[in-house]
């Protein structure tokens, strides 16, 4: 670290105004860039020290044993989380850690960076009431009208809809607490990420358009997914793209979300980064990016010794589906090389099964546009989504 302006050691002579030294730290303080990384390598080394591993494919997650005695170990930061069929493991885990660290046992898991857990019979439900809520009081939208879908059908927004606001920050930091809240609402995530593209310069029409956001945020301020209790581990994924939506850049939206049984884990909604000369050619790209997420949730499966047979994949585009599955080489598809043999290469292996699915039974459809009122309930429903705050 620098030395403090104006500090003089009388005992080594040392005077910062003379040259510009550092000191080398022995322990790392507390607000420094390195102090979170120091910690971390403590806390990962003194749990291999113990005999457990660290995943491969997420730095955060640590495992021990089998069976019976499996036990799982979640850390961000200084929060930790324990998860075990056996209460003496866990037990046994928390006595390993107080003996090197000092802790504080907050029981049963309900709260977690935001998010809220609840636990019955049917499953385990998170969602992310209190954050939303504080959203709403933030805004001044506790008392707004409440609205059924979180953005208007077939919206089309472009980089300079409207007159330019004269306070972006309240723009921006509303988009940021959104995108946070998208880790439980999957319902919300094509609205923000439509919404995030225009942080840079927003526009009247833009903070209109998240005004709408949060009315369904009031409507639905206890939404989140259930994961139900007798899931099976087979996982399967819908993906569609939306071809040349944005008006600014002509690029793709792809959209895709995988389920692991009857329950939903992960989803996206993101633009694509080149742009697409045909339908096809953007829907094989969001084919690439869903197969990438499959690969890495069977990968981190594994550390949780849960084996997965193939994936099934469900997309509404038969041209996608047939250069996929078909070896010859299409002169059309020549700049997709690497997303083309990436995705064979999972088709031929059987890490993938490609399906078609027709249209009106693509969930994935949620994800890349928004949809009319009867359309996006129906696919939340599908989707396992549900509010338990609502009265039955």
């Amino acid at each position: 670290m620098k030395i403090p302006q104006g500090y003089v050691s009388t005992n080594t002579g040392i005077d910062s105004t003379k040259a510009p030294l550092v000191c080398k730290l022995n322990r790392s303080i507390y607000g420094l860039k390195q102090a979170s990384r120091s910690w971390f390598n403590t806390f990962s080394n003194t749990l291999i020290s113990q005999g457990y591993k660290q995943s491969k494919y997420d730095y955060t997650l640590f495992t021990k044993g089998s069976s019976s005695t499996f036990i799982i170990v979640l850390v961000y930061v200084d929060d930790i989380v324990l998860a075990s069929p056996s209460p003496h493991m866990i037990h046994m885990a928390k006595t390993m850690l107080q003996q090197h660290f000092k802790l504080k046992d907050l029981g049963d898991l309900k709260f977690f960076l935001g998010l809220e857990l609840s636990k019955s019979q049917e499953g385990i439900y998170l969602c992310q009431r209190h954050y939303a809520l504080a959203i709403l009081e933030d805004s001044g939208m506790l008392a707004c009208k409440p609205s059924a879908i979180p953005m208007e059908a077939n919206l089309k927004l472009h980089a300079e809809s409207g007159t330019k606001l004269q306070d972006p920050s309240i723009y921006r930091r509303l988009i940021g607490r959104l995108l946070y809240l998208t880790i439980s609402r999957p319902d919300i995530c094509y609205a923000v990420h439509k919404l995030s593209q225009f942080v840079s310069n927003p526009h009247t029409d833009h903070m209109n358009a998240a005004t709408l956001l949060l009315r369904y945020l009031k409507h639905t301020a206890g939404q989140g997914i259930l994961f139900k209790a007798n899931s099976d581990t087979r996982l399967h994924a819908y993906v569609d793209a939306d071809w040349g939506t944005c008006s600014d850049s002509r690029r793709s939206t792809t959209g895709f979300c995988v389920f692991l049984g009857n329950s939903l884990v992960s989803w996206k909604a993101k633009r694509q980064t080149t742009v697409s000369k045909s339908s096809a050619e953007a829907e094989y790209q969001a084919l690439a990016s869903v197969a990438s997420e499959i690969i890495w949730l069977k990968n981190l499966l594994t550390d949780f010794q849960v084996s997965t047979t193939h994936a099934a994949v469900y997309c509404d585009n038969k041209a996608a589906i047939h250069i996929a599955s078909n070896p010859i080489f299409h002169e059309r598809t020549k700049h997709l090389e690497i997303d083309l043999h990436f995705v064979r290469e999972q088709v031929t292996r059987g890490v993938l099964k490609l399906f078609h699915v027709r249209k009106f039974h693509q969930l994935a459809d949620v994800f890349t546009k928004a949809l009319p009122r009867n359309a996006f309930l129906s696919i939340l429903s599908k989707m396992g989504i549900d509010n338990i705050f609502l009265p039955s």
